[in-house]
């Protein structure tokens, strides 16, 4: 049997208190409150950068190495996204970045890459995803911020092909100190940061990679890559950075 004081390392006991954390939610009726679209706790803590993520409908993302060649608001579904079309200083590579960010302290992320599926099939006729996989990057913490230095960001990358265009589209929900393509993954974040009395503000992230047509996707992904960095590292910095 193995001995209990080398089981419970550090990494497994960070395990084993997320579990444990999951597993009380889970029994006072969190979850099911969550899919069922009845939230448990009224008066969540208020999102103190509430403003700062309205404005990104408005005026999009200033990333570094990029230019923004068009920026509108768009309803993608029942929300209203920012559509960015970027284009990456000192050479032809191109990208649209939509995003949309928490728009209320209530407001949870649900559907949205359903709603981008949508989006794509009405403005091109269809969006039929291939090569899908999960996708890692790391991303470097803002200066005088809490925490590691390094985070890592889970994310889904696939080809959408449509009548017009090829993709090679990277999609996550983007937190302040992480980042998941599944929005259980923010639910989890949030409620454990509201037991220390704060919350975990999130942006959706779909960024469109215009490819040659039902090209292969895996050719893209350095370029893929970077973006999600530079757009995940602007929106710590910005939007999504917490006050200490």
């Amino acid at each position: 049997m193995i001995p209990l004081s080398k089981l419970l390392k550090q990494k497994h006991l960070t395990t084993l208190v997320v579990l444990l954390l999951f597993l009380l939610l889970l029994t006072v009726g969190a979850i099911p409150g969550y899919l069922s679209g009845r939230w448990q706790w009224k008066q969540p803590p208020p999102l103190a950068n509430l403003n700062s993520l309205r404005e990104i409908r408005n005026q999009g993302l200033k990333l570094p190495g990029w230019q923004t060649t068009d920026q509108a608001e768009q309803t993608i579904g029942q929300n209203k996204w920012s559509l960015q079309v970027v284009k990456q200083e000192g050479s032809k590579n191109l990208a649209i970045l939509l995003l949309l960010p928490q728009n209320s302290s209530k407001n949870q992320p649900e559907v949205e890459w359903t709603d981008v599926s949508g989006w794509g099939k009405l403005r091109w006729g269809k969006w039929d995803i291939a090569q899908s996989r999960s996708a890692q990057f790391t991303v470097t913490q803002p200066a005088n911020s809490q925490g590691n230095d390094k985070i890592q960001v889970d994310a889904t990358f696939f080809r959408a092909s449509t009548n017009q265009e090829t993709f090679a589209v990277l999609q996550w929900y983007a937190l302040p100190n992480a980042g998941y393509p599944s929005p259980v993954r923010w639910f989890l974040a949030d409620q454990l940061a509201q037991l220390q009395k704060n919350r975990a503000p999130w942006v959706a992230v779909s960024i469109l990679i215009p490819i040659e047509p039902l090209g292969q996707v895996e050719t893209t992904w350095p370029l893929a890559q970077s973006i999600g960095e530079t757009v995940q590292s602007t929106l710590m910095a910005g939007p999504l950075k917490i006050s200490s």
